[in-house]
């Protein structure tokens, strides 16, 4: 019945004929799950206005654990700090993303060694492997010959996509050392300049692009 729900739900996504809705994951652990309250709005508003797609400005807010993860073909997550899923969250997620579903991970400085921690527990069989450049992720309306912008230093290491791929298709994008999200955020959180920002964006655009077409 998931499956259903999902195929249903992702047809007129093909066509961004419908209005429909992302969402950002609440998980358990304690890590700030609710970081970069502005980026999803901010990043659907230019992909409406530069994709020509039809997306509710507001993200919702779903549980790893929750059967409305279904309704969703993109769900965002960030933090800080430490995750854990549960067995059942676990199992809930993997089968989101088998049966059609897209999570992007997206660091925001501290979530590396818990996420992949966890996400062991979807993909036990599974590892990260890079993203390589040639990637469609990379090269939807915006082309990015070198891979994700770096947005902020933090530890100046270069910034790194990694993607877990289940038969075929990549079902979850992890952008690393990066801070995708928070050029999304608006220019007054961070004061980063407006042509970072606009990268930021652009890519994040990819990523919508990559989820609502060629991940199908």
């Amino acid at each position: 019945m998931k499956n259903v729900l999902l195929i249903l739900l992702l047809l007129p996504v093909l066509t961004f004929s419908q209005p429909l809705k992302l969402a950002k994951l609440k998980y358990d652990g304690g890590g700030d799950w609710y970081a970069n309250k502005t980026a999803l709005p901010n990043l659907i508003k230019f992909c409406n206005e530069n994709l020509g797609t039809n997306i509710y400005r507001n993200e919702d807010i779903v549980e790893v654990g929750s059967p409305d993860l279904f309704l969703y073909p993109y769900v965002y997550m960030t933090g800080h700090g430490n995750v854990v899923f549960s067995d059942d969250q676990a199992e809930n997620l993997r089968k989101y993303l088998v049966s059609g579903g897209f999570l992007h991970i997206d660091d925001n400085y501290g979530l590396d060694p818990f996420i992949r921690l966890e996400i062991k527990k979807i993909f036990p069989e599974r590892e990260f492997v890079e993203v390589p450049f040639d990637h469609p992720i990379y090269h939807q309306k915006y082309h990015f010959n070198d891979g994700l912008p770096k947005v902020h230093e933090h530890d100046g290491k270069p910034p790194q996509g990694f993607g877990i791929i289940h038969e075929g298709r990549l079902v979850v994008f992890y952008s690393y050392e990066c801070d995708l999200g928070n050029g999304w955020e608006d220019q007054s959180v961070y004061n980063d300049p407006e042509q970072l920002r606009q990268q930021a964006l652009r890519m994040g655009a990819n990523i919508i692009s990559y989820v609502f077409v060629e991940n199908q």
